[in-house]
């Protein structure tokens, strides 16, 4: 959430159409009302046959954004995304996927109480 500075984020063991439409509800949810604007990239999931439908019903709240192929540098998530790996992935050895899911969550709830700091990343 560019304007408040918030993540909205899943965890799931993998990510596909079935998720996303999921995580589509979720920021339905969490924004009741006004437009929401999200920017992607070109993932098949984000362009997904199961997916189209919810969009028609709700494209007067929900508009998907989609960054030009390879663009990476155009994406705001990228930011934290870099953050992140800084914080918890570099010069790290963790001994399970359960570690490092747990120090990402860590690290989700603790910029969540940091709204500017997101903000200036994104």
């Amino acid at each position: 959430d560019y304007e408040k500075g918030k993540i909205l984020c899943m965890e799931e063991e993998r990510f596909d159409a079935k998720v996303f439409l999921s995580f589509l509800h979720q920021v339905l949810k969490q924004y009741p009302e006004g437009k929401i604007v999200m920017v992607l990239d070109n993932a098949r999931i984000h362009h997904a046959k199961l997916i189209q439908p919810f969009l028609e019903k709700y494209n007067s709240r929900l508009e998907l954004v989609f960054l030009p192929p390879y663009s990476p540098n155009l994406n705001p998530i990228e930011g934290l995304w870099k953050w992140l790996k800084s914080s918890i992935i570099y010069n790290v050895f963790y001994t399970s996927v359960a570690e490092i899911r747990k120090a990402v969550r860590e690290f989700i709830q603790k910029v969540n109480q940091q709204p500017q700091r997101v903000i200036d990343r994104l």
